[in-house]
């Protein structure tokens, strides 16, 4: 998983990575707004979401403490990271204006 997960985020596309639990409410509550975040940026994004139950190490490599949490990665780099729930138009504006 750690491989794939490097090459995913070494893309010259932003990455937003949502680290989550399937136990978590709050984690529940972002999955829609994530599907809209993508309807509205398309192509000039990708998200994924880790299961941090099911990925540890890599929770713990990036010190993933509490869920939700969303990192944005672009070539490899991480741009900006936040725990909890954003509305869309926050996570747009945020994106748009931290993306390389």
């Amino acid at each position: 998983m750690t491989d794939s997960f490097q090459n995913i985020i070494n893309s010259s596309k932003p990455v937003l990575v949502d680290f989550f639990a399937t136990w978590c409410g709050p984690c529940q509550v972002l999955g829609p707004i994530l599907k809209e975040v993508k309807e509205t940026l398309g192509d000039n994004i990708a998200i994924i979401k880790i299961d941090v139950d099911k990925n540890q190490s890599l929770a713990t490599s990036y010190q993933v403490k509490g869920v939700p949490t969303l990192i944005l990665f672009q070539n490899g780099k991480q741009l900006w990271r936040q725990s909890g729930v954003l509305q869309k138009n926050e996570l747009i504006a945020i994106i748009n204006q931290k993306r390389l």
